[in-house]
């Protein structure tokens, strides 16, 4: 690979697995524009580049969820109850998704609807609401079909849902420390489902397409993972003792320029299409 491309990764690994232990978010949504900027650059093709930029992000959430994961239940942090209960439904959510209607939708709408769901994830966390003293998390049934829908909703982001768990447990009253651990975890069933259903998925489009399995570009999965493996553990321990209101609001204003880049994007292929 070039150098330049590989420091370019070797920053966004590094910088993407420090967000993911901090705030409990797979770290895709960083992902996806930057990587959707670069691989272009470096020979995949164009009708690709945003399956392509989704699915590298999902599965490097595989090994960032596993380290930041780790180093929060040294915390003993994670919400293991309910981690029971939504796992099974991200599984089903995911495969569904990566698996059978992902390589069905064009470039363009994936594009939009990535920056729709980010400037929504962003309005949301600026915004920040405490929910009801009474409030609890629902009954286990609600509970795996919320994952699931997580699950569903990540496949087309290329996320590790934090953007939607983390609100729906802090709305459930769970506290945010608890919610961003437990979304770490939840984050791996997410990747796991999603990635495989973007392998199978992918074959038939993808052919014989120089570094892809199926969607998934995996000179650059190889380089991300390793740093995000790295920096994770680093933004988990962070969690607990830095303000994390504050850097959410932070991450917030990211998640909206994301979202304008993406949504630019759109519109361009749209344009030229």
């Amino acid at each position: 690979m070039d150098p330049v491309f590989i420091f370019c990764l070797v920053v966004l690994g590094a910088t993407v697995g420090f967000a993911a232990g901090l705030l409990g978010i797979g770290g895709g949504m960083m992902l996806v524009p930057f990587l959707a900027m670069l691989f272009p650059v470096y020979g995949v093709p164009k009708e690709l580049v945003v399956h392509a930029a989704i699915a590298t992000a999902m599965a490097t959430i595989v090994f960032t969820s596993i380290s930041s994961m780790r180093a929060h239940h040294r915390q003993g942090a994670i919400r293991w109850d309910i981690v029971s209960v939504m796992g099974p439904g991200l599984v089903a959510g995911g495969l569904l998704s990566g698996g059978a209607v992902f390589s069905h939708i064009s470039g363009v709408w994936l594009s939009l609807f990535f920056a729709l769901f980010v400037g929504y994830s962003a309005y949301r966390m600026l915004k920040g609401k405490p929910p009801g003293p009474g409030r609890t998390m629902p009954a286990r049934s609600a509970t795996f079909g919320v994952g699931a829908a997580i699950g569903f909703v990540s496949g087309f982001l290329g996320a590790g849902g934090g953007f939607l768990s983390v609100p729906f447990m802090v709305r459930g009253n769970i506290s945010m420390r608890n919610a961003v651990a437990t979304s770490a975890a939840l984050g791996f069933f997410i990747a796991i489902a999603n990635s495989a259903g973007y392998i199978y998925s992918g074959f038939q489009q993808v052919g014989g397409q120089p570094g892809m399995v199926g969607y998934i570009y995996w000179p650059a999965l190889v380089v991300l993972s390793a740093m995000s493996v790295v920096t994770a553990p680093l933004g988990a321990r962070c969690t607990h003792r830095l303000p994390v209101a504050t850097l959410r609001r932070l991450f917030a204003c990211l998640l909206f320029a994301l979202s304008v880049y993406m949504l630019f994007k759109g519109w361009q292929q749209m344009s030229l299409g």
